[in-house]
């Protein structure tokens, strides 16, 4: 049997490193490896290929994973988790309205730490998200050591294309944890498309609708000679089959509270069976006009509740329709129309409701793909990728993966607007570039502020880290070059550097998790920019155009000090002052200046003003730098620098 790897050297022996492609969902994950030409699942001890995502920690403290664990879901709910994807890297304040469906419950030190991870209460024990999604990954590194005879010390782990840095950072601890090298994140529906594209080789546009257990996905790729690109992307990092069940467990919690006047809310056990008898109606009801939901209460006594599918898909309308609006986005930001879409593929087994293949096709105006399994297509496409990072094989040696960040990267400037440094959308790895100023004279320490989001203003984005560039010599407003670097590496982790051309002092961050977000701010982020967006860029020009008078201003300060200033006009000086105070005036916000066109005519005028003295200062700095000064101190000496980039926010700033 052919199994693809890395060759590496052990002791003078030649070895192979396998790499394996895994899908940690929120209901089931797998492993899966290429197989020659071919990527195929792993199986578990159990001989099926799919490892239920439930960990249950038995009485004597050992962990039980998959199916194993799901009898205690009902026996002992106490001591099981399942869904804990939906967790990773989230806080208190995001998780209360779910809690109530869940049989496991926070423990007081995870209600405590705001801002800090979440830990589950097990039985005794307690862990965070990325600890029990380590048990998951264990086991399914156990399946492929038993199935290889050997270690496997090194995967691909996918995850949902909308999660922040924190999911993804929760991602790569989890793997360490378990004793895995992630060599690469990759979002799932690239992954499907890896598998699919892998299957069909053909090119074309591709969309891939991935609707898992708790999150859905919407891509856009373009497939051609093997080089799969990501044109758009969007999703909604809190939406999946799980709220269905908690939708239909919600409703069978309230006929019986009202027709068996008994409220089992509290009652894990009760809640679980609950749990198992509607989501066996819901896999019924893909394929039969209706079923009966029915479970046997605590005390023996049974309920029952017969449901069609028109009565299924009226309830569950609301939660399939708020996939419309992210495919249709995404289809806008790639420049598409739904025609020119060549193939649809499904993802994630909420795909295979009939409601949602309907709506898909109403979306793309095409039948969706179904032939490959929802299920394994997202681990198929991981094992592709761990292929390609392992060298390869011919199935995969001429293959590439070009993959996006879904939200904008910036920083803070002055006035609290935000400089988009890499723009959503972009191909990863991404770097790019920008340079600021100070707009404080002898600064010596600037705090850069890193935001991620498509809003004009930092007050409307999402804060993503905070850290100090210090040391910089004392200089005056404007002579500082800040160069701020962001480096998108391949998993979609951010690292910021920031260096002082000048002075070369140099400070960097690598983005780390913060926990405690409210998935809104990340999932509405695009929507709003598209809601407020002229709101948004009025004020981002009254911003501007307010700098850009202060700059003026200032400048003409310094420059009454200059010899240049004595040789002017009676008239021209006074000309200048008129046009001055004028400025100072209107772009004062005390005055209620909100009309940008004014402040920007008046600088205007002012600059127009103050021509020929400028001229006349760089008659007199061309004067000096020819009896032997440079021009960069003639500059100086004029109290201006080269072409000024954006100062900074002043806010952020620490005087000397």
């Amino acid at each position: 049997m052919s199994k693809s790897g890395i060759q590496i050297e052990s002791n003078g022996a030649s070895a192979v490193e396998r790499v394996v492609g895994i899908d940690l969902g929120t209901t089931n994950s797998l492993v899966a490896f290429m197989e020659g030409e071919t990527p195929v699942v792993i199986p578990g001890e159990d001989g099926l290929n799919l490892v239920p995502s439930v960990v249950a920690i038995a009485e004597n403290g050992e962990p039980v994973i998959g199916n194993a664990a799901r009898k205690n879901l009902i026996e002992t709910p106490e001591r099981a988790v399942y869904s804990v994807k939906r967790l990773m890297g989230r806080g208190v304040e995001d998780v209360q309205d779910e809690l109530r469906y869940f049989p496991f419950k926070l423990a007081e030190s995870g209600l405590a730490s705001l801002g800090g991870p979440l830990r589950i209460q097990l039985g005794d024990n307690t862990f965070t998200p990325p600890e029990i999604s380590a048990f998951i990954l264990r086991q399914l590194k156990r399946n492929a050591e038993r199935y290889f005879g050997a270690p496997v010390t090194k995967t691909v782990i996918t995850v949902p294309a909308y999660f922040n840095d924190a999911q993804r950072q929760a991602t790569k601890d989890a793997g360490r944890i378990a004793g895995l090298e992630v060599l690469r994140l990759v979002n799932e529906p690239t992954a499907a498309s890896l598998a699919y594209g892998l299957d069909k080789k053909r090119d074309g546009i591709v969309a891939v609708y991935d609707l898992g257990g708790g999150t859905f996905d919407i891509s856009i790729l373009k497939l051609h000679e093997g080089i799969f690109e990501v044109i758009a992307t969007n999703g909604d990092t809190h939406l999946g089959g799980d709220d269905i069940d908690n939708l239909l467990i919600g409703i069978a919690l309230d006929d019986i509270a009202g027709d068996m006047k008994v409220d089992l809310r509290r009652n894990g056990e009760a809640v679980q069976a609950i749990r198992k008898a509607v989501i066996d109606a819901k896999i019924a009801l893909s394929s039969s006009d209706s079923t009966t939901i029915q479970v046997t209460l605590p005390g023996g006594q049974p309920y029952a509740r017969e449901i069609t599918r028109a009565q299924f898909e009226t309830l569950i309308e609301p939660i399939v329709q708020r996939t419309a609006g992210p495919a249709k986005q995404a289809l806008a930001d790639a420049g598409l129309t739904p025609e020119q879409i060549n193939e649809v593929v499904l993802v994630g087994g909420s795909t295979r409701i009939p409601r949602v293949r309907a709506l898909v096709k109403e979306l793309f105006k095409r039948e969706p793909h179904s032939e490959l399994n929802p299920d394994e297509v997202v681990a198929l496409g991981a094992a592709v990728q761990a292929n390609i990072l392992s060298g390869g094989s011919k199935a995969t040696q001429d293959m590439l993966l070009l993959d996006v960040t879904p939200l904008s990267l910036g920083i803070e400037a002055l006035g609290g607007v935000v400089a988009k440094i890499i723009h959503r959308n972009s191909t990863i790895p991404a770097s790019a570039t920008e340079h600021f100023t100070t707009g404080v004279e002898g600064q010596t320490n600037v705090a850069i502020h890193v935001l991620q989001g498509e809003r004009e203003l930092a007050k409307d984005c999402r804060s993503l880290a905070r850290f100090d560039l210090k040391g910089i010599p004392p200089m005056a407003a404007g002579m500082p070059r800040i160069e701020v670097k962001l480096l998108i590496d391949a998993n979609g982790i951010l690292n910021v550097t920031a260096r002082e051309q000048r002075s070369g002092r140099e400070a960097e961050i690598e983005v780390k998790p913060t926990y405690g977000l409210t998935d809104e701010q990340v999932e509405s982020m695009i929507m709003d920019s598209f809601d407020h967006a002229e709101d948004d860029f009025r004020e981002r020009q009254l911003i501007e155009a307010r700098n850009e008078a202060e700059n003026m201003l200032a400048a003409l300060e310094k420059s009454k000090k200059n010899p240049a200033w004595a040789v002017l006009s009676a008239d021209e000086k006074k000309r200048i002052d008129e046009l001055e105070h004028k400025l100072a005036d209107i772009k004062c916000p005390q005055h209620n200046a909100t009309d940008y066109k004014a402040i920007q005519a008046a600088t205007e005028a002012l600059n127009k003003a103050t021509t020929r003295l400028a001229e006349l200062m760089m008659d007199s700095a061309v004067s000096s730098a020819l009896h032997g000064q440079t021009m960069e101190g003639a500059d100086e000496k004029m109290g201006q620098g080269p072409a000024a980039p954006h100062p900074i926010a002043p806010a952020e700033f620490s005087k000397r």
